[in-house]
């Protein structure tokens, strides 16, 4: 850790060479660089997770099950989305080769961006699972030595799962730039144009990867649980529940893959949304496209160092292990805010500075605010507990108040966070005050927000894997000892993933806002006679924002009613088994529960559910517009955003917080696992699963690729929609 923190003085002369070597094109390098550098740290880090040992025979049999789910599992989701972008990719190309009045209706490399989003999208997901299961038994045979020896297993695979996606990411949104520039010149209106569509197929696999990941998983889990815990009255994880495999199967394809997939279209939607308003704020200049890549490539090198501070020591309680996170998380904040100073200041001014060091501290304040809410230990949770003392119902309700309550500091911060960054950016260091400078310090923000994604995912995707851990330390029979350790990374690892979900939701909040700008700008320019000002004086306006403020709701309906459905199958199969398999629930020898039916229920279910619910995204913007007229989906894009925001953020409290309720009472509060409390909180934590893993988290995705196709087909809704 002090030979890299001794390498910092180098790289502040070196930027500060760079600077002076003249022209800003050193940028796009500098983004390249972090790119390769994020991916090549990722390499490092497999080789070294890889070194460790796997454990027992019965560990490794039980890591391949879910492995070979996990990866069977997703072939078939991504043979699904490839028909699905083959039919997109087809209507793309058509309407790029369509003209009227000299101009296409869509840009020409539109179909090609959407492809190349869309796989680079799945396979930083694919990557990001591969490592989660392998590395899920490697975690359980370290936390067989020690606590610590556990979490660096663990935290290095999500480490793996961070670093992949900001560096595809990073590396996919330069070469695109230096290819688009190459072509256009000059043209930055045409290339942040263009660059706008490159989220579209990032967008487009993360909602169907959240989605379908998130129907998967908490169909197996819920299933688990119920028909597990509450009817047959056995443990967690215990190998006589057939559906304890798909369940460790769910935990990589919905918290690895899907997660993985949703963050990389967040991080990539919030640079080329940052990048569009940049060229409105410095016309004929590249800086304001260059800016956020370079302001992305520092938070990866800030984010490589912090990851090297995360560490605890033997016995640790859950705040000393979440302290280790947090001192991982606040160092690469800390050189990050210093790297960015040096980058953007003696460029683009103080202003444009304080408003992205406005988003990094508006997220940790997101991340602190969802912490408290959901960690077994606070207050809010521990109201959850006490509910449980007296039933299901005031556990529910309980754990919906905890989530609405949940809302008011976030909706403030990003509230205040807007104003501040637009005020910073537009107003500072300029004569006057420039609205758009203004617009583009909130794009900034969200960039600021997102920039140290390396290492935020990281303590996020490190959850599933010691929830695999766990698991796999239950079903091989290892010693308590090692279960209580898994335990204790497993609670940790509930609260970071809800700490997670609140930066991408956040940091959704402002990039659906960039974006809509962007729509707002894109229409002005293909129809100057209309302008588009998003007046409440309209009717149609009006109309749009009832719209886009059901929209999340229904959304929300369709995810967790599919998982409803899915789950039921599950507890009817897993009944089933325990009625007919002799010996089964009595843990005779040489009697084996069937997991691969399990498995294949939770696949069918997931695959046959997800297809609804994802293609609302792209088909309403589109009928609206169409219907109602370009105002009404200026309407629906805000609607959306502010009703999505305040209930993303409700579902996501309220799932993470019944599930660490029920942590805190198997850890031996009420009773602890078997009393009444115990089966009232399991009950609570099945209604948050979906919550928090399946709708909650998919909405953020929802708000912005609603905001891309609208940008996208922007063309063909002014040619085609009915009312002038």
């Amino acid at each position: 850790m002090r030979r890299i923190l001794a390498t910092l003085p180098l790289l502040v002369l070196s930027l500060a060479w760079a600077q002076q070597a003249g022209g800003n094109d050193w940028l796009s390098w500098l983004a390249l660089a972090g790119g390769v550098a994020a991916l090549a740290f990722a390499a490092y880090l497999t080789r070294q997770v890889l070194s460790f040992s796997e454990g027992n025979d019965t560990m490794k049999e039980i890591a391949k099950a879910i492995r070979e789910g996990a990866r069977a599992y997703l072939r078939r989701q991504y043979t699904v989305v490839g028909i699905f972008f083959a039919v997109v990719f087809v209507l793309l190309l058509v309407l790029s080769l369509i003209e009227l009045n000299g101009a296409r209706l869509l840009n020409v490399y539109a179909p090609f961006a959407f492809v190349i989003g869309g796989a680079l999208s799945a396979l930083a997901g694919y990557i990001g699972m591969t490592i989660a299961t392998l590395a899920n038994s490697r975690t359980t045979a370290a936390a067989q030595e020690s606590l610590n020896r556990g979490l660096r297993v663990a935290f290095s695979a999500g480490t793996v799962m961070g670093m992949v996606v900001v560096g595809l990411a990073l590396i996919y949104i330069t070469v695109w730039y230096l290819f688009l520039r190459a072509q256009l010149g000059g043209d930055y209106t045409g290339i942040s144009q263009a660059m706008l569509i490159l989220g579209l197929g990032a967008s487009a696999v993360a909602l169907f990867a959240r989605v379908g990941g998130g129907i998967y998983t908490k169909a197996a889990d819920v299933g688990a649980d119920l028909a597990g815990k509450v009817v047959a009255g056995i443990p967690e994880d215990d190998p006589r529940n057939p559906a304890v495999i798909a369940d460790n199967v769910g935990d990589n394809v919905g918290d690895v893959a899907g997660m993985g997939a949703d963050l990389y279209e967040s991080y990539v939607a919030a640079i080329v949304a940052a990048s569009a308003l940049g060229v409105a704020a410095f016309p004929g200049s590249a800086d304001g496209i260059l800016i956020p890549l370079a302001v992305a490539a520092v938070g990866i090198i800030a984010s490589i160092i912090g990851t090297f501070v995360v560490q605890t020591r033997e016995g640790a309680g859950l705040t000393e292990l979440l302290n280790a996170l947090r001192r991982g998380i606040f160092t690469a904040g800390g050189i990050t805010m210093v790297l960015t100073a040096l980058v953007v200041i003696p460029i683009l001014g103080l202003g444009v500075f304080l408003a992205i060091i406005i988003g990094l501290l508006t997220g940790i304040i997101i991340g602190t605010v969802t912490e408290y809410y959901t960690a077994p230990e606070p207050p809010p949770a521990q109201s959850i507990v006490k509910a449980s003392e007296t039933g299901s119902a005031t556990t529910i309700i309980a754990g919906i108040a905890v989530g609405m309550e949940s809302t008011l500091i976030p909706v403030l911060t990003v509230g205040l966070g807007i104003v501040l960054a637009f005020l910073a950016a537009g107003g500072i260091g300029v004569e006057g005050f420039e609205v758009a400078r203004g617009l583009y310090g909130v794009g900034l923000a969200a960039v600021g927000m997102l920039s140290t994604l390396g290492i935020t995912l990281a303590t996020d995707a490190y959850g599933p894997v010691a929830d695999n851990a766990g698991g796999i330390a239950e079903m091989s029979h290892l010693d308590p000892s090692v279960r209580k350790r898994t335990d204790a990374l497993d609670a940790l690892g509930n609260t970071t993933a809800a700490t997670g979900k609140g930066f991408a939701i956040g940091s959704a909040a402002l990039t659906s806002l960039a974006l809509i700008v962007a729509f707002q700008a894109r229409i002005n320019e293909l129809i100057p006679e209309r302008e588009l000002t998003l007046s409440l004086g309209d009717p149609f306006v009006i109309a749009g924002l009832f719209i886009g403020a059901m929209l999340p709701f229904l959304f929300s309906s369709l995810t967790m009613s599919a998982v409803g459905r899915a789950a039921e199958d599950m507890i009817k199969e897993v009944k089933r088994q325990f009625d007919t398999i002799p010996g089964l629930l009595q843990g005779k020898e040489g009697v084996r529960a069937d997991y691969a039916s399990c498995v294949s229920i939770a696949t069918q279910g997931a695959l046959r559910q997800m297809v609804l619910p994802s293609l609302t995204a792209f088909l309403a913007p589109l009928a609206v517009g169409i219907v109602l007229g370009p105002e009404a989906l200026g309407g629906l894009l805000a609607g959306s955003l502010v009703s999505g925001f305040a209930l993303a953020v409700m579902m996501a409290n309220s799932g993470g917080a019944w599930d660490n309720a029920k942590k805190a009472i198997e850890a031996g509060q009420l009773g602890g696992k078997g009393s009444d409390a115990h089966k009232a909180a399991v009950v609570g934590d099945t209604v948050g699963d979906p919550f928090k893993d399946t709708s909650g988290p998919s909405i953020n995705i929802l708000l912005k690729l609603m905001s891309i196709v609208a940008i996208t087909f922007a063309p063909l809704i002014v040619v085609l929609t009915f009312v002038r």
